[in-house]
């Protein structure tokens, strides 16, 4: 009986040990290296810009290609607008969807978003098919905008 238990604590530990490699494993094939030069960056509107509450906006990229998120070829993502995010989201997971993180998964390179008056941030965050981010992330500089 003793033996059993000591092989199957082995075994146990073998499996812990082989998930564990499985998912460092598919992290990095979720976050691939990103390109050397790759840049993303704001076509419209300009840093400082004063604009009215429904806000259009341009995203450039350049250095990596722009695709679909259900293109998954590597060297490839799509735009992902932070809206008054202090941070960027963590490296190990998605970049998350919701009213400060909106996800342009079709490879669009345009929006009209409504903001309310007064000051904000907006980022572009580069992310590939499963919405992770590049390592090091491909982000834009960050601008501030003043809504009327």
């Amino acid at each position: 009986m003793r033996i059993a238990a000591i092989v199957g604590a082995g075994l146990a530990m073998l499996s812990t040990l082989a998930v564990a490699q499985n998912s460092t494993n598919a992290t990095a094939m979720l976050q691939p290296k990103a390109p050397q030069g790759a840049k993303v960056f704001f076509v419209a509107p300009k840093d400082g810009a004063t604009v009215g509450r429904d806000v259009h906006v341009e995203f450039g990229v350049t250095g990596i290609k722009l695709e679909p998120a259900t293109n998954v070829s590597s060297n490839s993502g799509h735009h992902h607008l932070l809206i008054d995010v202090g941070t960027l989201p963590a490296m190990n997971a998605p970049i998350p969807s919701d009213a400060h993180h909106l996800h342009f998964g079709k490879g669009q390179t345009e929006t009209t978003i409504r903001l309310s008056p007064g000051e904000h941030t907006l980022q572009l965050d580069f992310g590939n098919y499963a919405h992770m981010q590049f390592d090091p992330p491909i982000v834009s500089k960050k601008i501030t905008i003043h809504v009327k």
